[in-house]
């Protein structure tokens, strides 16, 4: 089934994102409570997360790490795992190399909801010299109050640029610019339409693609320049929908390996179709990571899952 990772504590690792740092490779990841004896009514289980940390020396095989707790500074990462009760919800957790610092931008809620609508969501960002201990700089100020899946990078015209889904506008992706990474400047909508979330930026063969989450695969979109966007294929047209042994691909994160580009994506391995975050059922709930090795010819992003690591069912 192509399994890379599954979480041990609650066994819902989603929303990896990952980086190769100077000690080995680092997965940061949303730790939803699918396994949790008593996590609360309606989707309570979604909520309540902490950010589940792993550690590889190779990418393929992962060891859990713990997650990251908050402390008087921010966060810190705690061996020992989440705390019996939350009061506070983490997700989809954007980390990136500034050339000085690391950076993670963090989707925020206030309490454990147990239903979708009329909840805040923000997004934070922390700093970190060492991917353990990460001081609170600041909320970032967008388009709304209902902002989640950051996702960040510096662009060709030298701008940095936060990508985000916003609740407020739909669930398009909008996007915001900053020279310094202190000051984020409203820039409209960057890819509109259809509903979606969980953008991420990367160049690779000569483009830069943007790809988004429409729960049922991955849709693809191309710029020249990280600013205009054109999607690749017709509307209906995704990539990682499901047909090829793995299961359906939910929002990801790209990571480069010299001169390959690798894709971590989450999916639920023994879900119905068209399930996930609406189940009731423990298999429903339950996800795992995944890898595939990203590639472009002729100017369109092919992927393809490989390199598994094999884990016991649970």
């Amino acid at each position: 089934m192509h399994e890379l990772y599954r979480d041990p504590v609650y066994d819902g690792a989603t929303d990896p994102t990952v980086v190769i740092a100077d000690d080995g490779w680092w997965m940061f990841y949303t730790q939803r409570r699918a396994g949790h004896p008593d996590p609360g009514p309606g989707v309570s289980w979604v909520h309540g997360s902490r950010i589940g940390v792993a550690r590889s020396a190779d990418g393929v095989a992962w060891s859990y790490a713990g997650t990251l707790e908050p402390d008087a500074a921010g966060l810190r990462l705690n061996a020992d795992g989440p705390p019996v009760v939350v009061d506070a919800t983490h997700w989809a957790p954007e980390v990136v190399h500034d050339g000085a610092r690391w950076r993670m931008y963090l989707t925020e809620i206030d309490g454990v909801p147990d239903r979708w609508p009329g909840h805040a969501r923000r997004i934070v960002e922390y700093s970190s010299a060492d991917l353990r201990d990460w001081r609170r700089v600041a909320e970032l100020a967008l388009d709304s109050d209902r902002v989640i899946d950051a996702a960040v990078t510096r662009c060709p015209d030298g701008l940095w640029r936060l990508w985000y889904k916003d609740e407020a506008a739909g669930s398009v992706t909008k996007v915001a610019t900053s020279t310094d990474l202190r000051r984020w400047d409203a820039a409209g909508t960057a890819i509109g339409g259809r509903a979606h979330e969980g953008p991420f930026v990367f160049a690779l063969g000569g483009w830069w693609w943007m790809i988004t989450d429409e729960w049922r695969g991955l849709a693809v979109h191309r710029s020249p320049d990280a600013v205009t966007w054109e999607r690749q294929g017709g509307p209906d047209d995704v990539i990682l929908a499901g047909d090829d042994g793995a299961p359906r691909a939910h929002h990801g994160a790209a990571v480069r390996e010299g001169d390959r580009m690798w894709f971590y994506w989450f999916g639920h391995p023994l879900a119905a179709p068209d399930r996930g975050a609406e189940a009731t059922s423990l298999d429903d709930r339950r996800s795992a990571v995944y890898r595939s090795r990203l590639t472009v010819v002729d100017g369109v992003l092919t992927a393809t899952v490989i390199e598994s690591s094999q884990i016991d069912d649970r």
